[in-house]
């Protein structure tokens, strides 16, 4: 079953709990900066993982010392829904770690 597009409302009351994360038209997005190229490899291959483990994947980019994100569910038309509200907390949990900012 396909999930179900978040309002407005939802949208923006979900990215009230994710600091640094913002509605990019139809996507969430998030940049983080990190220390060095390695952690930031480091934190790329950790959110690979979270993806895998939610079946749920972003647009994940891997820069010098940064990583880029842009989430949307595609079966929901391409709208944000709790999928990736989910998707970006449980990376939010693990991007200090890494030593992003």
């Amino acid at each position: 079953m396909p999930a179900e597009p978040l309002s407005a409302h939802d949208v923006e009351a979900g990215l009230s709990e994710l600091p640094g994360w913002q509605l990019d038209g139809d996507r969430i997005t998030r940049t983080y900066r990190l220390p060095s190229h390695f952690a930031a490899a480091g934190l790329t291959v950790h959110i690979a993982q979270i993806q895998d483990e939610l079946n749920h994947h972003s647009d994940l980019a891997l820069g010098y010392n940064t990583v880029s994100l842009a989430v949307h569910t595609h079966d929901a038309g391409g709208a944000v829904t709790r999928k990736d509200l989910t998707l970006a907390s449980r990376v939010e949990a693990v991007a200090a770690g890494h030593g992003a900012e």
